[in-house]
């Protein structure tokens, strides 16, 4: 009795709906005017929707025209052949043929031929034009090329881009970027008129701003790049060795731009007995670069460790005269601020001609200020 009353019901609201259709096509005398429906053929015009062009659109399920002068609404996906003007909205997909000129909202997708307007997706924006607007979705925007901003949960692609990019994991733009790049992991471009950050590693051709990488920057020009890394195609990398007032000698390789370089390095401290394996990260800068001087100023981190128990960190700001003979070789060296925190017996044995010294809470941590040096000579390519 009960699946018969339900097949019953289902009955009339099937009624009820072709009654409703048939209502909306009579009343729709024009049609390229109003377009309701369920799903293509099942709506007000038709087998007729895939030519006309409406003002309006809301079907409960799909809706199909040729194109779009106004507001759309769908319950999984609306398809336009051609061109939209004003607004589509989707549980789904939106799919335009042709250019749109407004805003797309969709929980899935939006694809269309490029236009002028922001696009907003739960997953993707496709467009296979230009775009003049921003695009949002929660996993990747693809353009041709962009007039605005790229907002992405995970990939932003662009062949040329006006405006900002972030993403959670890579922007990359094929051209040319005339704004900045944000991107959790990866950002490449070709030339950047504006700023690269990116969590792992950065990569251009010409860089006209600043490369900011958790670890690496890789551009043919960049000046002012800030990564552990730096490579640089018309910048200076060199390979030294250094030791200061704790007797811990370092093979450090610096790389950078005409400005601003990277430090990364190994080294052993020739004092300690147990702990002897060092290593530094650090920035640096050139100040008045030449052919044969320059003077360079550091700040570095620098850590030994015993791979037991234990703990010595030590931050250090330098400024270092940096002697160049025949372009290649560079002697360098000069004064030190630096700041100790340690725990160990051979931490605070190793220096001890310190400005000031504290016992922190804790009955083995100390810490202290105190003025030294760092000299070397590092050969240059």
């Amino acid at each position: 009795m009960k699946l018969l009353t339900s097949r019953i019901s289902l009955l009339k609201a099937i009624v009820v709906a072709l009654l409703l259709l048939t209502s909306f096509h009579v009343f729709a005398q024009a049609p390229g005017k109003i377009h309701v429906g369920f799903i293509y053929p099942l709506s007000s015009n038709g087998t007729h929707a895939p030519l006309d062009t409406n003002n309006f659109s809301i079907h409960l399920i799909a809706g199909v025209s040729a194109a779009e002068k106004g507001l759309t609404f769908a319950g999984l996906s609306n398809f336009i052949r051609t061109d939209a003007i004003g607004s589509q909205f989707a549980g789904f997909s939106n799919h335009i043929g042709g250019k749109a000129e407004g805003t797309q909202f969709a929980g899935f997708a939006n694809t269309y031929g490029g236009g002028k307007g922001a696009a907003f997706a739960g997953f993707a924006n496709i467009a296979h034009g230009d775009v003049k607007g921003a695009q949002f979705a929660g996993f990747a925007n693809i353009a041709r090329k962009t007039k605005g901003a790229q907002f992405a949960g995970f990939l932003n692609y662009a062949h040329s881009i006006k405006g900002p990019q972030f993403a959670g994991f890579a922007n990359i733009s094929s051209q040319g970027s005339n704004e900045s790049q944000l991107a959790g992991f990866l950002n490449k471009g070709a030339d950047v008129k504006g700023t690269q950050i990116a969590g792992f590693i950065n990569i251009a051709q010409k860089v006209k701003g600043t490369q900011i990488a958790g670890f690496i920057n890789i551009a043919d020009s960049s000046d002012y790049p800030i990564g552990i890394i730096n490579i640089i195609k018309n910048g200076e990398k060199s390979i030294g060795v250094t030791i200061d007032e704790t007797q811990t000698a370092m093979l450090s390789f610096r790389s950078g731009g005409k400005g601003l370089y990277g430090i990364i390095g190994l080294g052993y401290n020739l004092k300690n007995e147990s702990e002897v394996y060092a290593m530094e990260l650090g920035l640096g800068a050139h100040f008045f670069p030449s052919d044969v001087f320059s003077l360079n100023a550091e700040l570095v981190a620098n850590t030994l460790e015993s791979f037991k128990a234990g703990e010595y960190f030590k931050t250090s700001f330098r400024l270092m005269p940096n002697i160049k003979l025949l372009k290649t070789v560079g002697f360098f060296g000069g004064p030190s601020f630096n700041y100790v925190t340690t725990n160990t017996v051979e931490g605070k044995a190793l220096y001890t001609k310190n400005l000031r010294h504290w016992n922190n809470k804790q009955p083995n941590d100390y810490s202290a200020l105190y003025l030294g040096y760092t000299a070397g000579f590092h050969l240059i390519f």
